[in-house]
């Protein structure tokens, strides 16, 4: 799960994610199982238990196989700084939103949900392989009217689609690289708002504007700016010792490949914080993944391949 400077996107920052953090805000259908799949949690604060716990379940749990003791999870907190009554406390939340489920076999323990793979494999294309536009790539505009009756789903429909990057031309009118087409896809069929939906592939935005000024209407670039200024202030913080640097470098660059949609540099300011942001985060994460990844190891005793 190593980070490729080759495939970053200058723009495009990112989690506060968890290694694995996928299309949030709740619960939905697994495609093709018909069974809940599990969403990411956007309302948790990156640096808190729950963040945390997240980033280091959405990291780790799959390379070792799925599961953990339940010792060896809350002594990895504790790594992170978490105390063990805590870190009980949020695993028991964890167990409760479906992301865990309890395990019983030589010891007490939890095993990755299944259905939380989908969005820990989203979470990780997000993290690690972001993508910035070009000026040839294309849009995709979703284009809606959901009926006064079904209000709530037109809410989480627009808390979703910005959530994933999306910008908000009009009330009814959301506008994101093309290449999230298939996660709009998803986010309408779990919401159950297709029926309701346009989607139309476009290449050339033609404002009345500048693009520049168009991006600064359509998307919050202030509030991004601040977030990618956030996260480059704090590196400094970062602990000392490796696993605990990397996950919480993580856990503080999870939320950033969601929000900022890597723009084109033509629609972006000059001085557009991204590109040192991404350098950052791809020089460190290289430098972390595997010693974080050897102490993942000793502590849980595992016999596993290098880092994941």
């Amino acid at each position: 799960m190593d980070a490729d400077p080759s495939t970053g996107s200058g723009t495009q920052g990112g989690s506060g994610t968890q290694g694995g953090s996928g299309t949030p805000g709740g619960s939905g259908t697994q495609a093709g199982s018909g069974s809940p799949a599990v969403l990411d949690d956007i309302d948790a604060r990156p640096g808190s238990t729950a963040s945390l716990l997240r980033t280091l379940i959405g990291l780790y749990l799959r390379p070792l196989g799925g599961e953990i003791s339940a010792a060896d999870l809350v002594a990895l907190a504790g790594d992170l700084g978490i105390p063990a009554a805590q870190a009980r406390t949020g695993i028991t939340r964890l167990k409760q939103k479906g992301l865990l489920v309890p395990e019983r076999s030589e010891a007490i323990g939890y095993r990755l949900n299944p259905a939380a793979v989908g969005m820990l494999e989203r979470g990780d294309r997000r993290i690690f392989e972001m993508r910035e536009m070009t000026d040839a790539d294309t849009w995709c505009l979703v284009s809606f009217s959901v009926p006064e009756s079904a209000r709530s789903v037109r809410h989480q429909l627009r808390r979703r689609l910005q959530w994933i990057g999306a910008g908000n031309v009009s009330p009814a009118l959301w506008i994101c690289p093309g290449h999230l087409l298939d996660e709009v896809l998803e986010i309408l069929d779990d919401l159950g708002a297709r029926p309701w939906t346009t989607l139309f592939r476009a290449s050339d935005p033609l404002p009345a504007g500048s693009l520049i000024d168009a991006a600064a209407h359509w998307w919050d670039l202030e509030a991004l700016r601040a977030e990618h200024l956030a996260f480059q202030d704090s590196l400094a913080a970062l602990p000392a010792e490796p696993f605990a640097a990397y996950v919480r470098l993580i856990d503080s660059w999870r939320v950033l490949p969601y929000t900022d949609p890597g723009l084109p540099p033509s629609m972006l300011p000059s001085d557009w914080p991204g590109r040192r942001s991404f350098d950052e985060f791809a020089r460190l994460s290289v430098g972390l993944a595997e010693p974080a990844w050897e102490h993942v190891r000793a502590v849980t005793r595992r016999d596993a391949p290098s880092s994941p």
